[in-house]
């Protein structure tokens, strides 16, 4: 196993607990889809610049959907 591969391993690991912790909490705002929104003004329509933070998250969930499906052609 390469060190990127276990530096990958454990990021993933460290997110499934983060991510898990802040499931169970049940408070807003904690999991890494609500900071999602949050940053990207997905549900505030009115906020500085949101629908520009919207395109951006649009490009690039976009840009990283074409990266793993074509195996990085893209």
């Amino acid at each position: 196993m390469s060190g990127y591969t276990l530096a990958w391993a454990v990021w993933l690991a460290a997110f499934a607990v983060i991510e898990g912790k802040a499931l169970r909490d049940n408070r807003k705002n904690d999991t890494l889809s609500e900071h999602v929104w949050q940053w990207f003004a997905v549900k505030d329509r009115a906020a500085p610049y949101g629908q520009l933070r919207r395109a951006t998250l649009a490009m690039g969930m976009a840009w990283l959907a074409g990266h793993f499906l074509t195996g990085g052609l893209i």
